[in-house]
């Protein structure tokens, strides 16, 4: 059950079946599309605050207790990692490293942090993300033209700091670190952008790279995805552990609950409803929705069309 469908805030959802994680319990510590990006590729659309202040967005407390009440219950599925993600930056919150090492009191279970790594220059960041056992920061770009133009940063950030954060990080941190790299068709797949992704992924030395291209509608306009023979051609350019973040169907994918894909395909059957109509009628948090509508589009169950500057999921009538 999310926090959510409890009647409680919405901090704790999940746990969702990720591509990465396995059967992941989300836990989110920033409200809406609070964040120091605003990727063209981004599902939850448009940055409504472009910002990179710290502060405590959620106040600790609440997200304390949300932890603790789930903690409290027996729950039958096993997860594989609880999660910092969600609906903005999770480093933002000023608080993350106290919940972190509050999480770690409540239960075995492997903690990840999501980052964009865009704060990881700052000393008291990567302090507080030392209790996590991993953390997957991304990186779309090795150059400043091409960072704004993918990301859409926070006017001050610098992608050479950000580098530097990161690889610095990489040498304090005593966890794993897998580095994303997110490919847009004709925006960062240009061989100089590859060739200086590869540099800074060299130095940044992580225990895994993931490569992976726009799997979900962005929220926000067009951002094509590259074909899977590219991203395996791109992938031999990369040193070390690499890796193609390849597409699960529901049925490769054991977090996968039936019941709930379900229930999303039983609402779009009578009408056509964006992510949060669907986050609206089903109790489920946006990230949560966006997991399974993800798998129901790959499989042609689902698909999506853009009206009005919103995406709909639609299924196609017989």
């Amino acid at each position: 059950m999310n926090e959510k469908s409890s009647g409680q805030s919405e901090v704790i959802f999940g746990p969702v079946p990720s591509r990465r994680l396995g059967m992941s319990l989300g836990v989110d510590v920033i409200p809406m599309k609070i964040c120091s990006y605003d990727c063209i590729y981004c599902e939850l659309g448009r940055t409504t605050h472009l910002i990179i202040e710290r502060k405590e967005y959620v106040p600790e407390k609440t997200i304390v207790r949300s932890m603790e009440r789930y903690f409290a219950k027996k729950h039958d599925a096993p997860l594989d990692y609880v999660t910092f993600s969600g609906s903005g930056e999770p480093t933002l919150n000023s608080k993350i490293g106290v919940l972190i090492r509050r999480l770690k009191e409540l239960t075995d279970t492997p903690v990840a942090v999501l980052t964009n790594g865009s704060l990881l220059n700052d000393p008291q960041v990567r302090q507080d993300l030392m209790p996590a056992d991993l953390v997957i920061p991304s990186l779309d770009a090795a150059e400043q033209k091409t960072f704004i133009k993918v990301n859409q940063p926070e006017a001050s950030l610098d992608v050479s700091d950000i580098i530097h954060g990161i690889h610095q990080f990489s040498k304090e941190f005593q966890g794993e670190i897998w580095l994303e790299i997110l490919f847009v068709k004709g925006v960062n797949d240009h061989p100089d952008h590859i060739r200086k992704l590869s540099e800074a992924a060299r130095l940044i030395n992580p225990t895994r790279i993931q490569l992976t291209t726009v799997v979900r509608p962005p929220g926000k306009g067009f951002a094509p995805p590259i074909d899977m023979d590219k991203l395996n051609e791109i992938s031999s350019q990369f040193s070390g552990n690499v890796e193609v973040v390849a597409d699960l169907t529901r049925h490769g994918n054991p977090a996968y609950k039936e019941d709930k894909g379900n229930d999303v395909i039983a609402m779009l059957k009578i009408r056509p409803m964006t992510l949060e109509d669907i986050s609206s009628s089903t109790g489920m948090h946006r990230n949560e929705v966006i997991k399974y509508v993800d798998q129901l589009r790959r499989e042609h169950t689902v698909n999506s069309v853009e009206f009005s500057g919103k995406t709909y999921f639609t299924i196609d009538r017989e």
